[in-house]
């Protein structure tokens, strides 16, 4: 889907969004970003990388990445630029806060959520020992014990371990069923925020990570 509200709108009627993008974004960040991050952090062990730091929200809306670092520079404390991989988001995380700050509804049933996190919960709450990445390519210890992980999830085999849709990798397949094992979560009622209770940022959105 192209957009992100053909997500919301989608004749599936999902009661549940999980989705890899920050909600809820800070006037002001603070050491380590959102007390989100801070939060989740502790838990990956080595993965800890793959938590972005999400600076202010004005950062966000910067047109070029020497605006945002200059802004960001001037809104977090102690001061830090962005870090161009979250900067390359920052269309997808613009799109997603707009969504949800103009639609109570949808708001109520998109939950932020991370795949390292995702599988440190599946792992039983265990940060994972390999890799799903090394120097840029996929590296297949990592994939295989992921794929593991969904399967005894309950994901079928043959899907998890199928070719991933035009345009994305092996390991944005396997983060895709992470994602939607939290939201299995989240709809059971099993899942939990980090930080809990979550902080709110100025538009009242929530900022947590759920697992």
């Amino acid at each position: 889907m192209p957009r992100f509200a053909d997500v919301l709108a989608a004749p599936e009627a999902p009661s549940i969004v999980a989705v890899d993008i920050p909600i809820g974004l800070p006037e002001r960040a603070g050491p380590g970003g959102r007390a989100a991050e801070n939060a989740v952090r502790p838990l990956l062990g080595g993965r800890q990388s793959s938590v972005f730091s999400v600076p202010s929200r004005a950062a966000l809306a910067a047109a070029d990445y020497g605006e945002a670092c200059r802004i960001a520079f001037a809104s977090s404390e102690p001061p830090r630029k962005v870090s161009k991989q979250l900067f390359m988001l920052a269309p997808k995380i613009r799109e997603v806060d707009a969504n949800l700050r103009d639609d109570a509804e949808a708001a109520g049933r998109v939950f932020e959520v991370h795949p390292e996190v995702a599988f440190w919960r599946l792992n039983g709450e265990r940060p994972l020992c390999e890799p799903k990445k090394v120097k840029g390519r996929c590296y297949d210890p990592g994939l295989a014990l992921r794929r593991g992980l969904l399967v005894a999830a309950g994901f079928a085999a043959d899907l998890v371990n199928g070719a991933p849709p035009k345009g994305a990798g092996p390991d944005d397949l396997l983060d895709a069923f992470a994602c939607v094992a939290i939201a299995r979560r989240i709809h059971a009622g099993l899942a939990r925020p980090f930080p809990d209770p979550p902080a709110r940022d100025a538009c009242g959105l929530p900022m947590a990570i759920w697992a």
